[in-house]
C-alpha cells in the first residue's frame, strides 16, 4: 500500500504549488501504483492455468488410448494429439463449429450437467468410408448423414465416450454414458450462451488425413471437484515408494493398450488378368518357402519372426526370434 501524507504535508504540497516552487510535472508518482487489467464480464475466465494444465495432462492420456482403440476398428495406424486447450464461452463453441456435425451429449457422474463431444464431419466421414471397405483419402463434401451413418458413428462415439472412465480415474472415479446424438449445433441448447466452457481439441490422423475432435467441458459440471484440477497436489509427499506405485499405474495402462498384430504368410504379385480367371481350386504362389518362419509385425512394424500353429482349436504363432531390439531391452 503506498505512503498516506499527513494534513501538514498535503498543506506544504499545496503552498508549493501555488507558490509556483514546484510544478505538477515534478510531483513525484507512486511506483507501487497498481496495474489495471481488463476484464470482460461477457468471457469470464474460470479455469485457472493449473485447472488447463491438468485438463491437458487427463486428456494426452486419453488420445493415447483412443488411439489404441480407433486403430482396431479401423485397422490402420491412428495418431491422435491434444492440439489445444482453452477457455471461451459455449455460445463461441458452437458458432466455431461446422454445420452439420455430430454433437456427442453425455454424463458423467459425478461431474454434474451433460458434456459434449463433437466430432468433426471429415473425421466421422473417414472412419466411415474405411469401416465399410473405402481407402478413407476420399476428399469429403459437407452434407447431412443418412440414419446407416448415424447409427455406426452412435456406436464408435459410444467407445469414445466410455474410454474417459480410464482417462479420468486418476484423478476422478468417473461413469460416463451417452445420451444423445445431434447433427445440429445450434440446436443444442444444454448450456447458456455465456457459460464459460473448457475446450480440448484433439488431432486425429488416419493415412496422413488430419481430422479433429473436440471435447466441451463447462466450468458448471467440474466446479464441485475443482480444487482436484490442480496438478501439484498430486505429488504432494511423493517418494520412492510412491514412484513405484506410479510406475505399476502406468505398466497397467500400457498393459490395456490394443496392438494390431499381423503375421504375414508371404507375398506375391500376379497381373489382373489372372486374378479375375481365378477359381475355385487355383494355387497362388508365394516369395515364402511353407517351412520358413513368418514375419509378425506389430503397429505395422516388424517385431518377430514366427511359426504358424494352432492353440485350443485357434489359430497361433509360437514366437521364435526377436526382431525389434527394443522389445529384447524391455523385456530385461
Amino acid at each position: 500500500m503506498g505512503e498516506v501524507l499527513s494534513q501538514s504535508e498535503i498543506d506544504e504540497l499545496l503552498s508549493a504549488l501555488s507558490s509556483g516552487e514546484i510544478t505538477p510535472e515534478q510531483v513525484p508518482e507512486n511506483k507501487d501504483k497498481q496495474q489495471v487489467k481488463s476484464y470482460d464480464f461477457r468471457s469470464p475466465k474460470k479455469f485457472s492455468k493449473d485447472h488447463i494444465t491438468t485438463l491437458e495432462m487427463v486428456h494426452e492420456n486419453y488420445a493415447r488410448i483412443i488411439a489404441g482403440y480407433l486403430s482396431a476398428q479401423v485397422r490402420l495406424n491412428v495418431q491422435v494429439k491434444v492440439a489445444l486447450v482453452d477457455q471461451v464461452t459455449y455460445e463461441e463453441f458452437i458458432k466455431s463449429i461446422s454445420s452439420p456435425t455430430i454433437l456427442t451429449v453425455y454424463k458423467m457422474p459425478p461431474l454434474e450437467g451433460t458434456l459434449l463431444l463433437e466430432t468433426s464431419p471429415q473425421f466421422v466421414f473417414q472412419v466411415l468410408d474405411i469401416m465399410f471397405g473405402g481407402t478413407g483419402t476420399t476428399v469429403y463434401k459437407p452434407r447431412e448423414f443418412t440414419d446407416i451413418e448415424k447409427t455406426v458413428i452412435r456406436s464408435i462415439n459410444e467407445k469414445l465416450v466410455e474410454n474417459l472412465k480410464l482417462a479420468w480415474e486418476d484423478i476422478l472415479d468417473v461413469q460416463p454414458e451417452l445420451l444423445d446424438i445431434e447433427t445440429n449445433p445450434a440446436l443444442n441448447q444444454t448450456m447458456a450462451p455465456n457459460e464459460p466452457v473448457a475446450i480440448v481439441t484433439l488431432t486425429v490422423k488416419i493415412n496422413e488425413i488430419q481430422t479433429y475432435i473436440n471435447l466441451c467441458i463447462p466450468y458448471l459440471a467440474i466446479e464441485k471437484i475443482i480444487d482436484k484440477l490442480v496438478v501439484k497436489y498430486w505429488f504432494t509427499g511423493s517418494n520412492n515408494d510412491d514412484n513405484g506405485a506410479v510406475r505399476k499405474i502406468i505398466e497397467k495402462r500400457i498393459q490395456d493398450v490394443t496392438l494390431n498384430m499381423e503375421a504375414v504368410l508371404g507375398k506375391t504379385q500376379i497381373p489382373v488378368k489372372s486374378f479375375m480367371d481365378l477359381q475355385l481350386g487355383d494355387v497362388i504362389r508365394l516369395d515364402q518357402s511353407v517351412n520358413a518362419p513368418l514375419n509378425m509385425y506389430i503397429g505395422g512394424k516388424l517385431h518377430y519372426k514366427v511359426v504358424p500353429g494352432t492353440h485350443k482349436k485357434k489359430r497361433a504363432v509360437q514366437i521364435g526370434e526377436v526382431i525389434r531390439k527394443d522389445v529384447e531391452e524391455y523385456g530385461q
